[in-house]
């Protein structure tokens, strides 16, 4: 399997709204796009990035859009693919819907990438951070931290979908008495460095190749 992940073209319009229309495909699969978020990235999608998108009746991208867009480019595919796979990871769950999409987006692009099967460990949260686990999912961190940034849509796209900070632990308590402890997203997803370091290179992308302004994504 190739290991190169640049491309050297701009996306087109068509590919940008095929890419983030995939995207929020991933992020709608389990039915748990926060109502809040959902709000926020219609905004930008409408605003910014893909306004023929009407996230009120959305539909998840077909394969003959995928095909269209990203077709008979591997690395252009392969990354979309790593950006797809980071949005299935952003609430610290990859489930069974999102694995379902991922795959999908494989057969209709024609690619097998080796390091997906390693996130089947993940599943549904049926993990722990354990040495053994990590060193499973190994394939699939290195194959992520491959991806290199090369559209502000998309990276305008990332810098909200992905928080800007590991979530408090919290304690829930019943009656002043604590009955479950939540610890932090990223004792949660061990493949946390990956999001923030997509998230970093989202908002480096912007800053310095787009000279745009960061601060409303931090």
């Amino acid at each position: 399997m190739t290991t190169t992940t640049e491309t050297t073209a701009e996306l087109t319009p068509e590919q940008t709204g095929t890419w983030i229309k995939g995207l929020l495909s991933v992020a709608c699969a389990d039915g748990h796009f926060d109502p809040e978020e959902q709000k926020l990235i219609a905004s930008l999608i409408q605003d910014e990035i893909a306004p023929d998108i009407d996230i009120d009746h959305f539909s998840p991208v077909t394969d003959a859009e995928l095909v269209a867009a990203f077709g008979g480019d591997r690395p252009l595919a392969e990354n979309f693919l790593r950006t797809a796979v980071m949005v299935g990871l952003a609430n610290g769950i990859y489930s069974q819907s999102e694995d379902a999409e991922l795959q999908r987006f494989c057969r209709a692009l024609g690619l097998e990438v080796d390091a997906l099967e390693s996130l089947k460990h993940t599943l549904d949260g049926r993990h722990d951070a354990g040495e053994h686990t990590l060193r499973l999912l190994d394939p699939v961190r290195n194959w992520l931290d491959d991806l290199e940034v090369k559209d502000a849509k998309v990276a305008r796209f990332l810098c909200r979908l992905i928080p800007p900070q590991c979530p408090f632990e919290r304690d829930i308590t019943l009656f002043g008495r604590k009955i479950v402890h939540i610890p932090p997203l990223c004792k949660l997803n061990p493949l946390y460095d990956q999001l923030v370091g997509l998230r970093f290179r989202s908002l480096t992308y912007l800053a310095d190749e787009c000279g745009e302004d960061i601060t409303p994504y931090c």
